[in-house]
């Protein structure tokens, strides 16, 4: 048996989130039923953290112990010929026998995305939130501020998997606009259940001045969910990278024939 760490790529509208459940189709079963396909074994894929029901992950990290001698690109490529639509391993390396996913991490970093513009386009609606109306950048910027650091964030999460604290750190939430769209990114050691969707809709609605500075300040001081914003739409939010002490899957993306693209460096 070997330890096998692989960065997965899935589009979440097609999944009903990371974890296993019965009679619905997970990315976790996803990925144990490519490997049982390949290898004839029932074997437990562990993630790095769970995603709901339609958040997307462009980088998360997953890890199981496995039987196989197969090389690591080999097991990738085959690996990838049996998972379904919706799901793809881009990097999977050996990895020392101690090694997980979940315990290891030290922080996650999120996109939230919104797409602003007066008539909601029909193309890629399950890939981003959406709103019509006028939002006042600076004020939105001024309510990120005021939430990074080291706070309770108890009203800003709605009741889901057991926690034994609701106090996070998050290092730092950067508004990036663009015309036609921005993009909430927020880094943090950890996160709790629908955290991320819930800043991304309190600043919505400082930005559309349902809400003021002081609300948000009271929200964290006081914890009661009601002083927070909405939770924003699961449609939005990406899973951007898994932060680790130790460099994980080091190096340019190789196959047989070097890296894929015009440069082959």
């Amino acid at each position: 048996m070997r330890n096998v760490r692989v960065e997965v790529t899935y589009d979440g509208s097609q999944f009903y989130g990371w974890q296993r459940q019965d009679g619905f189709e997970t990315v976790q079963q996803a990925l144990e039923q490519g490997l049982d396909s390949l290898l004839g074994q029932a074997l437990c894929v562990q993630g790095a953290g769970r995603t709901d029901t339609g958040v997307h992950a462009l980088a998360q990290v997953a890890h199981c112990h496995l039987d196989s001698t197969l090389s690591d690109d080999r097991l990738r490529h085959a690996w990838n010929a049996h998972l379904r639509d919706g799901v793809v391993i881009n990097r999977l390396e050996t990895c020392p026998d101690e090694f997980h996913s979940r315990f290891d991490a030290r922080g996650k970093r999120y996109l939230y995305v919104t797409h602003t513009s007066r008539f909601r386009s029909p193309i890629g609606r399950p890939y981003s939130h959406w709103t019509n109306t006028p939002l006042d950048l600076k004020a939105m910027r001024q309510a990120a501020a005021l939430l990074v650091g080291r706070h309770d964030f108890v009203a800003f999460s709605n009741s889901g998997s057991p926690r034994t604290s609701t106090v996070r750190t998050v290092r730092s939430l950067h508004i990036l606009a663009r015309q036609g769209a921005f993009g909430l990114v927020v880094e943090g050691d950890g996160f709790l259940y629908n955290m991320v969707r819930t800043l991304a809709g309190t600043l919505v609605a400082v930005g559309r001045s349902k809400m003021g500075l002081e609300q948000v300040a009271r929200a964290l001081s006081d914890g009661r969910r009601a002083d927070a914003g909405p939770t924003a739409p699961a449609c939005g939010l990406y899973l951007l990278r898994v932060l680790y002490p130790h460099p994980v899957f080091e190096g340019r993306d190789r196959g047989g024939a070097g890296a894929p693209g015009l440069f082959q460096v």
